[in-house]
């Protein structure tokens, strides 16, 4: 059972069911960081501005109310511009990144076919600084959302227009009762990380040796860069991607797209 049982709302990962559907079971494709001991406790690098420590530290605190999962705050190692990769731990950032359409972005390196291996999260200060998005709720319901992305969580829902299920892994036009995991979420976390593996990628120093080099020196920065497109939400607010270096080796790459995308057209 989780430590606590009230409601917590995400935003960000993928859905393999039908678009539009509420997921009994809401893991991402089965992607999960290896390691040898539950709880296991993953750095989370702050490469946000003052604008965000707040709700970056609410999205910590949410996540590790899971019995499975603590996660620590740390200094982050990347230049928020880019915001590249960590081996073992997710790096969040957040900038200016422009008119992309995006609000946010989680990123997973995957081996061996399911093991995380890093994540970033970007956060697009662009939008957030704008009337529409500049709330404690769409701030919360985004961040959430994308670092439950890099432990393996897909969304719950995918239709903006379902009533809210009072977690930020729903999709929702008005996120004010969607801004924290619900119990569903953990729920789903303890089964996700039921089994144990024989080695760990949580605070590994170095990428897995098998994956190939490209993977490490690669800055998919945009949608030129992110592969495929492998998942969708019927609005197509919600897309996924995939860049496939074979043998179980992968970026995939959520993303979430503000009502402007959706209005005018990607970039």
């Amino acid at each position: 059972m989780s430590k606590i049982s009230r409601f917590i709302p995400i935003v960000a990962v993928v859905v393999l069911l039908s678009a539009g559907a509420v997921s009994a079971n809401h893991s991402w494709g089965g992607y999960h960081w290896a390691r040898t001991q539950n709880p296991f406790t993953l750095m989370v690098g702050d490469n946000v501005t003052a604008a965000w420590d707040s709700y970056l530290t609410t999205t910590i605190n949410d996540w590790s109310a899971s019995t499975v999962l603590n996660m620590v705050r740390t200094g982050g190692k990347a230049n928020p511009r880019n915001c590249r990769p960590t081996s073992g731990r997710v790096e969040v950032c957040n900038s200016t990144y422009g008119n992309t359409g995006w609000l946010g972005v989680a990123q997973i390196w995957v081996s061996s076919g399911t093991h995380i291996s890093q994540g970033t999260v970007k956060l697009n200060d662009t939008y957030f600084n704008t009337s529409t998005y500049n709330s404690p709720a769409w701030r919360n319901l985004v961040s959430c959302q994308e670092v439950g992305h890099t432990i393996g969580l897909d969304h719950q829902d995918e239709n903006f227009d379902n009533p809210n299920l009072n977690t930020c892994m729903d999709y929702t036009s008005n996120p004010t009762s969607n801004q924290h995991p619900n119990q569903h979420d953990y729920e789903e976390l303890e089964t996700i990380y039921a089994h144990l593996d024989s080695t760990t990628t949580v605070g590994s120093t170095i990428l897995p040796s098998a994956m190939p080099p490209a993977m490490g020196d690669i800055d998919p920065d945009g949608p030129s860069h992110w592969g495929r497109l492998v998942s969708s939400s019927r609005d197509g607010r919600s897309q996924t991607f995939e860049l496939d270096f074979g043998q179980g080796h992968k970026i995939v790459t959520h993303v979430l797209w503000s009502d402007e995308a959706l209005g005018r057209g990607r970039r």
